[in-house]
């Protein structure tokens, strides 16, 4: 973890006015809040106008779980955000992502376990990071099995996670219990 203790203290929910309640109450993981809905408390109105578009990523969107996996877990990795990291890797082996491959993903699409496409993912990811834009060599890839809908939602997800791992880093999001970090 990049900081020691909270830097934006997660507030339970037992301690929740009726908007928190609204807009968080049923933000559990695992039968829990989390802290990442905890801290985001702080900012009821901020955190229920971006959990329409979180929610849309996450559950809604054109890419297989395991691609969209691979992305989130690769942009967690490059912005070490290892609270990203630790629930993902969770979500990512219910995607059907093995512990393997999750390990490989920190190495990149160097890695053999990884097929053509997915090494692709990991090359648009690796690219929106650096660069903010993918190759023409990498998005031609793409495209041979992606669709224009699934290609707006892997820049879109790596971007959503480009922030989060941002947020979540700079407020001291602390693991959860039930997560591990790196």
């Amino acid at each position: 973890m990049r900081t020691k203790t909270p830097r934006i203290n997660p507030l339970h929910e037992n301690d929740w006015n009726a908007t928190q309640e609204a807009a968080m109450g049923q933000q559990k993981i695992r039968g829990n809040v989390a802290n990442i809905f905890r801290t985001l408390a702080n900012h009821e109105s901020l955190a229920k106008r971006w959990m329409v578009f979180a929610n849309h990523i996450l559950f809604k969107s054109t890419l297989s779980a395991r691609d969209r996996e691979i992305a989130i877990l690769r942009i967690g990795w490059l912005c070490q955000a290892e609270y990203e990291w630790g629930q993902h890797v969770i979500i990512g082996r219910a995607a059907g992502l093995s512990d393997e491959e999750i390990n490989s993903i920190k190495n990149g699409a160097s890695e053999s376990c990884w097929s053509g496409h997915e090494r692709l993912i990991i090359d648009a990811t690796d690219e929106l990071h650096n660069d903010a834009f993918i190759s023409n060599e990498t998005w031609t890839g793409l495209k041979k099995t992606y669709s224009d809908q699934q290609m707006m939602d892997l820049v879109f997800t790596v971007g959503q996670y480009n922030l989060v791992s941002m947020a979540l880093n700079t407020f001291g999001v602390q693991l959860d219990d039930d997560i591990e970090g790196f």
